[in-house]
Protein backbone atom coordinates (compact mmCIF):
# COMPACT_ATOMS: atom_id res chain seq x y z
CA UNK A 1 0.00 0.00 0.00
CA UNK A 2 1.82 3.25 -0.75
CA UNK A 3 1.28 6.41 0.59
CA UNK A 4 0.60 10.43 -0.90
CA UNK A 5 2.38 12.43 1.19
CA UNK A 6 2.71 16.37 1.23
CA UNK A 7 5.62 17.31 -0.40
CA UNK A 8 7.61 20.14 0.78
CA UNK A 9 6.93 23.08 -1.69
CA UNK A 10 8.44 26.03 -0.62
CA UNK A 11 10.64 27.47 2.04
CA UNK A 12 8.35 30.28 3.26
CA UNK A 13 5.60 27.85 4.35
CA UNK A 14 4.90 25.16 7.27
CA UNK A 15 1.71 24.18 6.51
CA UNK A 16 -1.12 24.18 3.11
CA UNK A 17 -4.23 23.92 2.32
CA UNK A 18 -5.86 20.86 0.81
CA UNK A 19 -8.38 22.38 -1.32
CA UNK A 20 -10.19 19.92 -3.10
CA UNK A 21 -9.29 16.33 -4.51
CA UNK A 22 -9.13 16.08 -8.51
CA UNK A 23 -9.62 12.18 -8.11
CA UNK A 24 -12.53 10.66 -6.04
CA UNK A 25 -12.34 8.06 -3.30
CA UNK A 26 -11.90 4.99 -4.45
CA UNK A 27 -11.13 5.81 -8.29
CA UNK A 28 -8.30 3.84 -9.94
CA UNK A 29 -5.26 6.09 -10.60
CA UNK A 30 -2.12 5.93 -12.32
CA UNK A 31 0.91 6.90 -11.49
CA UNK A 32 1.52 10.11 -13.18
CA UNK A 33 -2.26 11.18 -12.38
CA UNK A 34 -3.02 14.41 -10.59
CA UNK A 35 -5.19 13.99 -8.01
CA UNK A 36 -5.30 16.32 -5.16
CA UNK A 37 -4.98 20.09 -5.33
CA UNK A 38 -3.12 22.36 -2.49
CA UNK A 39 -2.72 26.28 -2.04
CA UNK A 40 0.41 27.34 -0.73
CA UNK A 41 1.13 31.12 -0.30
CA UNK A 42 2.64 31.47 -3.35
CA UNK A 43 0.53 29.26 -5.90
CA UNK A 44 -1.70 26.51 -6.16
CA UNK A 45 -0.10 23.37 -6.62
CA UNK A 46 -1.56 19.94 -8.21
CA UNK A 47 0.11 16.36 -6.35
CA UNK A 48 0.13 13.40 -8.43
CA UNK A 49 -0.19 9.77 -7.08
CA UNK A 50 3.29 8.52 -7.52
CA UNK A 51 1.25 4.84 -7.47
CA UNK A 52 -1.27 3.15 -9.49
CA UNK A 53 -4.09 1.38 -7.68
CA UNK A 54 -7.45 2.43 -6.00
CA UNK A 55 -6.98 6.22 -3.89
CA UNK A 56 -8.61 6.41 -0.82
CA UNK A 57 -8.54 9.82 0.47
CA UNK A 58 -7.46 10.44 4.34
CA UNK A 59 -8.04 14.32 4.64
CA UNK A 60 -11.28 16.07 3.84
CA UNK A 61 -10.79 19.41 1.39
CA UNK A 62 -10.78 22.59 3.59
CA UNK A 63 -7.84 20.87 5.86
CA UNK A 64 -4.09 22.30 6.14
CA UNK A 65 -1.59 20.04 6.03
CA UNK A 66 1.70 20.19 6.63
CA UNK A 67 4.75 18.61 4.53
CA UNK A 68 5.12 14.76 5.16
CA UNK A 69 1.33 14.52 6.13
CA UNK A 70 -0.19 11.73 4.59
CA UNK A 71 -3.58 12.52 3.06
CA UNK A 72 -4.64 9.34 0.89
CA UNK A 73 -3.28 5.60 0.14
CA UNK A 74 -2.63 4.29 -2.81
CA UNK A 75 -3.14 0.52 -3.18
CA UNK A 76 -5.91 -2.47 -3.18
CA UNK A 77 -9.50 -2.13 -2.07
CA UNK A 78 -9.10 -1.39 1.54
CA UNK A 79 -11.85 1.00 3.44
CA UNK A 80 -10.52 4.07 4.04
CA UNK A 81 -10.17 5.30 7.33
CA UNK A 82 -12.37 8.49 6.59
CA UNK A 83 -11.33 11.97 6.16
CA UNK A 84 -10.91 14.31 8.58
CA UNK A 85 -13.46 17.44 8.95
CA UNK A 86 -12.25 20.53 7.52
CA UNK A 87 -13.97 23.09 10.64
CA UNK A 88 -16.10 21.80 13.67
CA UNK A 89 -19.69 21.61 12.43
CA UNK A 90 -22.22 23.72 13.95
CA UNK A 91 -25.50 23.13 14.43
CA UNK A 92 -26.74 24.26 11.31
CA UNK A 93 -23.90 22.49 8.87
CA UNK A 94 -25.34 18.83 10.99
CA UNK A 95 -28.69 19.79 9.64
CA UNK A 96 -27.87 20.86 6.11
CA UNK A 97 -27.85 18.29 3.04
CA UNK A 98 -25.35 16.74 1.32
CA UNK A 99 -25.15 19.56 -1.47
CA UNK A 100 -24.09 22.09 1.41
CA UNK A 101 -20.71 23.97 0.37
CA UNK A 102 -17.61 22.93 2.17
CA UNK A 103 -16.09 25.78 4.45
CA UNK A 104 -12.53 25.55 5.29
CA UNK A 105 -11.41 26.05 8.94
CA UNK A 106 -9.77 29.89 8.03
CA UNK A 107 -13.50 30.52 6.22
CA UNK A 108 -15.29 29.06 9.44
CA UNK A 109 -13.28 31.65 11.84
CA UNK A 110 -14.56 34.70 10.11
CA UNK A 111 -17.87 33.53 9.08
CA UNK A 112 -18.44 33.12 12.94
CA UNK A 113 -16.76 36.83 13.79
CA UNK A 114 -19.04 38.27 11.52
CA UNK A 115 -21.82 36.81 12.15
CA UNK A 116 -22.39 35.88 8.61
CA UNK A 117 -25.48 34.29 7.98
CA UNK A 118 -24.69 30.99 6.10
CA UNK A 119 -27.81 31.49 4.05
CA UNK A 120 -25.59 33.83 2.31
CA UNK A 121 -22.58 31.73 2.16
CA UNK A 122 -24.70 28.69 0.71
CA UNK A 123 -26.05 31.73 -2.24
CA UNK A 124 -21.99 32.04 -3.42
CA UNK A 125 -22.70 28.50 -5.29
CA UNK A 126 -19.16 27.31 -5.50
CA UNK A 127 -18.40 23.98 -3.37
CA UNK A 128 -15.85 25.27 -1.33
CA UNK A 129 -15.67 28.48 0.52
CA UNK A 130 -12.41 29.60 1.14
CA UNK A 131 -11.41 32.94 3.74
CA UNK A 132 -11.13 34.98 0.71
CA UNK A 133 -14.48 34.53 -0.42
CA UNK A 134 -15.91 35.20 2.92
CA UNK A 135 -14.54 38.67 2.76
CA UNK A 136 -15.15 39.44 -0.61
CA UNK A 137 -19.02 38.81 0.43
CA UNK A 138 -18.57 40.59 3.73
CA UNK A 139 -18.21 43.35 1.42
CA UNK A 140 -21.12 42.57 -0.85
CA UNK A 141 -24.35 44.36 0.32
CA UNK A 142 -26.93 41.25 1.84
CA UNK A 143 -28.70 39.90 -1.55
CA UNK A 144 -26.55 40.64 -4.30
CA UNK A 145 -24.07 38.14 -3.47
CA UNK A 146 -24.56 37.07 -7.22
CA UNK A 147 -22.29 39.81 -8.20
CA UNK A 148 -19.51 38.73 -5.37
CA UNK A 149 -19.56 35.17 -7.45
CA UNK A 150 -19.17 36.44 -10.71
CA UNK A 151 -15.87 38.36 -9.87
CA UNK A 152 -13.53 36.04 -8.02
CA UNK A 153 -10.22 36.33 -7.24
CA UNK A 154 -8.33 33.88 -9.97
CA UNK A 155 -6.51 31.31 -8.08
CA UNK A 156 -3.14 33.14 -8.72
CA UNK A 157 -4.13 36.21 -6.94
CA UNK A 158 -5.91 35.06 -4.26
CA UNK A 159 -2.27 33.03 -3.51
CA UNK A 160 -0.88 36.89 -3.48
CA UNK A 161 -3.91 38.23 -1.17
CA UNK A 162 -2.72 35.24 1.38
CA UNK A 163 0.87 36.45 0.94
CA UNK A 164 -0.16 40.48 1.79
CA UNK A 165 -2.26 39.56 4.23
CA UNK A 166 0.08 37.01 6.21
CA UNK A 167 3.14 39.53 5.32
CA UNK A 168 1.29 42.34 7.08
CA UNK A 169 -0.20 40.55 9.85
CA UNK A 170 3.02 39.17 11.17
CA UNK A 171 6.24 41.10 9.55
CA UNK A 172 6.80 44.75 10.89
CA UNK A 173 8.20 46.15 7.83
CA UNK A 174 9.86 49.71 7.31
CA UNK A 175 11.29 51.44 4.58
CA UNK A 176 14.45 52.93 3.25
CA UNK A 177 14.71 54.74 -0.53
CA UNK A 178 17.84 55.93 -2.13
CA UNK A 179 18.20 58.15 -5.28
CA UNK A 180 19.82 56.62 -7.99
CA UNK A 181 21.17 57.36 -10.93
CA UNK A 182 20.60 54.55 -13.51
CA UNK A 183 22.11 56.05 -16.57
CA UNK A 184 25.07 53.96 -16.46
CA UNK A 185 23.38 50.85 -15.68
CA UNK A 186 20.93 51.45 -18.47
CA UNK A 187 24.02 51.59 -21.23
CA UNK A 188 25.29 48.69 -19.53
CA UNK A 189 22.03 47.34 -21.00
CA UNK A 190 22.17 48.33 -24.07
CA UNK A 191 25.78 47.53 -24.58
CA UNK A 192 25.33 43.62 -23.56
CA UNK A 193 22.11 42.96 -25.22
CA UNK A 194 24.42 43.41 -28.10
CA UNK A 195 27.10 41.20 -27.04
CA UNK A 196 25.29 38.45 -26.00
CA UNK A 197 22.44 38.54 -28.00
CA UNK A 198 19.92 38.19 -25.24
CA UNK A 199 17.59 40.89 -23.90
CA UNK A 200 18.65 42.76 -20.96
CA UNK A 201 17.32 45.58 -19.05
CA UNK A 202 16.45 46.70 -15.43
CA UNK A 203 15.89 43.75 -13.85
CA UNK A 204 18.86 41.54 -15.16
CA UNK A 205 21.39 44.60 -13.53
CA UNK A 206 19.44 44.85 -10.15
CA UNK A 207 19.20 41.08 -9.74
CA UNK A 208 22.74 40.92 -10.85
CA UNK A 209 23.66 43.62 -8.49
CA UNK A 210 22.01 42.31 -5.52
CA UNK A 211 23.42 38.89 -5.66
CA UNK A 212 26.68 40.57 -5.24
CA UNK A 213 25.77 42.02 -2.00
CA UNK A 214 25.12 38.66 -0.53
CA UNK A 215 28.38 38.32 1.17
CA UNK A 216 29.11 41.60 2.85
CA UNK A 217 24.85 41.80 3.57
CA UNK A 218 23.71 37.99 4.97
CA UNK A 219 21.12 38.62 6.80
CA UNK A 220 19.15 40.59 4.29
CA UNK A 221 19.26 37.18 2.14
CA UNK A 222 18.05 35.02 5.23
CA UNK A 223 14.99 33.18 5.43
CA UNK A 224 12.87 33.51 8.55
CA UNK A 225 10.93 30.84 9.85
CA UNK A 226 8.76 30.47 13.42
CA UNK A 227 9.80 27.75 15.85
CA UNK A 228 8.26 26.66 19.12
CA UNK A 229 10.89 27.75 22.18
CA UNK A 230 9.12 25.53 25.46
CA UNK A 231 5.53 26.94 25.29
CA UNK A 232 5.83 30.05 23.07
CA UNK A 233 6.69 30.30 19.31
CA UNK A 234 10.37 32.65 18.16
CA UNK A 235 11.02 34.40 14.91
CA UNK A 236 14.55 33.05 14.05
CA UNK A 237 16.40 33.81 10.59
CA UNK A 238 18.18 31.16 8.80
CA UNK A 239 21.36 32.33 6.67
CA UNK A 240 21.73 31.45 3.03
CA UNK A 241 24.45 30.00 1.12
CA UNK A 242 23.56 31.74 -1.80
CA UNK A 243 21.86 34.34 -2.95
CA UNK A 244 18.04 33.49 -4.49
CA UNK A 245 16.52 36.72 -5.99
CA UNK A 246 13.17 36.18 -6.86
CA UNK A 247 12.08 38.48 -9.57
CA UNK A 248 8.07 39.92 -9.85
CA UNK A 249 6.16 39.08 -13.15
CA UNK A 250 2.90 40.33 -14.16
CA UNK A 251 1.99 39.84 -17.87
CA UNK A 252 -1.75 40.50 -17.19
CA UNK A 253 -2.13 36.69 -16.29
CA UNK A 254 -1.52 37.26 -12.76
CA UNK A 255 1.79 38.03 -10.32
CA UNK A 256 4.44 35.81 -10.17
CA UNK A 257 7.28 35.63 -8.39
CA UNK A 258 9.47 33.23 -10.52
CA UNK A 259 13.02 32.93 -9.04
CA UNK A 260 16.91 32.92 -9.83
CA UNK A 261 18.53 30.10 -7.80
CA UNK A 262 22.37 30.81 -6.94
CA UNK A 263 22.11 34.43 -9.13
CA UNK A 264 25.76 35.37 -7.52
CA UNK A 265 27.34 32.27 -9.78
CA UNK A 266 25.52 33.18 -12.87
CA UNK A 267 26.71 35.45 -15.81
CA UNK A 268 24.09 38.04 -17.38
CA UNK A 269 23.75 35.76 -20.25
CA UNK A 270 22.11 33.33 -17.75
CA UNK A 271 20.34 35.55 -15.81
CA UNK A 272 18.99 37.10 -18.96
CA UNK A 273 18.01 33.46 -20.06
CA UNK A 274 16.59 32.90 -17.10
CA UNK A 275 14.42 35.79 -16.45
CA UNK A 276 12.76 35.67 -20.49
CA UNK A 277 11.85 31.82 -19.78
CA UNK A 278 10.23 32.79 -16.53
CA UNK A 279 8.24 35.35 -18.83
CA UNK A 280 6.97 33.16 -21.36
CA UNK A 281 5.92 30.79 -18.86
CA UNK A 282 3.91 33.61 -16.73
CA UNK A 283 1.64 33.83 -19.58
CA UNK A 284 0.09 30.42 -19.36
CA UNK A 285 1.20 29.94 -15.98
CA UNK A 286 3.26 27.00 -16.58
CA UNK A 287 6.00 27.23 -14.05
CA UNK A 288 7.93 24.25 -12.64
CA UNK A 289 7.75 23.65 -8.53
CA UNK A 290 11.49 25.04 -8.17
CA UNK A 291 11.15 27.97 -10.25
CA UNK A 292 8.59 29.38 -7.65
CA UNK A 293 10.33 28.01 -4.61
CA UNK A 294 13.46 29.05 -2.61
CA UNK A 295 13.78 32.96 -2.55
CA UNK A 296 15.34 34.65 -0.14
CA UNK A 297 15.22 37.80 -1.58
CA UNK A 298 12.85 39.73 -3.65
CA UNK A 299 13.03 42.49 -6.49
CA UNK A 300 10.03 44.07 -7.53
CA UNK A 301 9.28 45.96 -10.87
CA UNK A 302 7.49 48.82 -11.01
CA UNK A 303 8.37 50.69 -14.13
CA UNK A 304 5.43 51.18 -15.76
CA UNK A 305 5.04 54.85 -17.29
CA UNK A 306 4.71 57.63 -14.53
CA UNK A 307 4.98 55.49 -11.25
CA UNK A 308 7.98 57.75 -8.96
CA UNK A 309 7.42 55.61 -5.87
CA UNK A 310 6.45 51.60 -4.43
CA UNK A 311 6.32 50.27 -1.39
CA UNK A 312 6.46 46.68 -1.68
CA UNK A 313 5.11 43.83 0.99
CA UNK A 314 7.51 41.36 2.55
CA UNK A 315 7.24 38.16 1.43
CA UNK A 316 6.41 36.08 4.15
CA UNK A 317 9.82 34.01 4.78
CA UNK A 318 11.98 36.54 3.66
CA UNK A 319 13.71 39.67 5.32
CA UNK A 320 13.70 42.32 2.30
CA UNK A 321 12.05 43.55 -0.97
CA UNK A 322 13.52 45.84 -3.09
CA UNK A 323 11.44 47.95 -5.54
CA UNK A 324 12.78 49.17 -8.77
CA UNK A 325 11.05 51.86 -10.62
CA UNK A 326 11.87 53.49 -14.07
CA UNK A 327 13.79 56.79 -14.18
CA UNK A 328 12.04 59.96 -13.89
CA UNK A 329 13.82 63.75 -14.51
CA UNK A 330 16.58 62.06 -16.97
CA UNK A 331 18.12 58.76 -15.50
CA UNK A 332 17.32 59.06 -12.12
CA UNK A 333 14.95 56.71 -10.33
CA UNK A 334 14.42 56.17 -6.81
CA UNK A 335 15.23 52.69 -5.58
CA UNK A 336 12.76 51.67 -2.09
CA UNK A 337 13.59 48.90 0.42
CA UNK A 338 11.20 47.14 2.48
CA UNK A 339 12.77 45.26 5.03
CA UNK A 340 11.75 43.21 8.34
CA UNK A 341 12.29 45.68 11.05
CA UNK A 342 12.81 42.39 13.44
CA UNK A 343 16.02 41.64 12.02
CA UNK A 344 17.26 44.87 10.01
CA UNK A 345 17.74 48.22 11.24
CA UNK A 346 17.53 51.71 9.39
CA UNK A 347 20.96 52.33 9.64
CA UNK A 348 21.69 48.56 8.19
CA UNK A 349 19.58 49.43 5.16
CA UNK A 350 20.80 52.76 4.32
CA UNK A 351 24.50 50.96 4.44
CA UNK A 352 22.72 48.07 1.55
CA UNK A 353 21.22 50.89 -0.35
CA UNK A 354 23.99 52.58 -0.76
CA UNK A 355 26.17 49.85 -1.22
CA UNK A 356 23.65 48.82 -3.94
CA UNK A 357 23.98 52.46 -5.07
CA UNK A 358 27.43 52.19 -5.83
CA UNK A 359 27.31 48.69 -7.66
CA UNK A 360 24.69 50.27 -10.15
CA UNK A 361 26.23 53.58 -10.81
CA UNK A 362 29.29 51.70 -11.04
CA UNK A 363 28.28 49.81 -13.98
CA UNK A 364 30.86 50.13 -17.46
Amino acid sequence: MAELRVPKLNNNDTEYLLVEWLAADGARVAEDDAVALVETSKAAEELTAGASGILRHRLRPGVWCRPDDVIASIGGTVEPSGPEPASPPTAQQSAADDSAPLITAPARALIDELGIDLERIEALGIPVVRRADVERLAATPAGDETSAAEHRLTRVQRAVARSVQLSHRTIPAAYAVVRMDLGPALEYARATTREIRRPVGIAEVFVQAVAGLHERFPLFFATVEEAADGTARVTRALLSEAPNIGVTVDVGEGLYVPVVHDAASRTTKDIATTLMKHRLAATTGEFTESDLSGANFVVTLHTEHGVVLAIPFVFPGTVCALAVTAPRDGTLADIGLAYDHRLINGRDAALFLNALKAAVEGLT
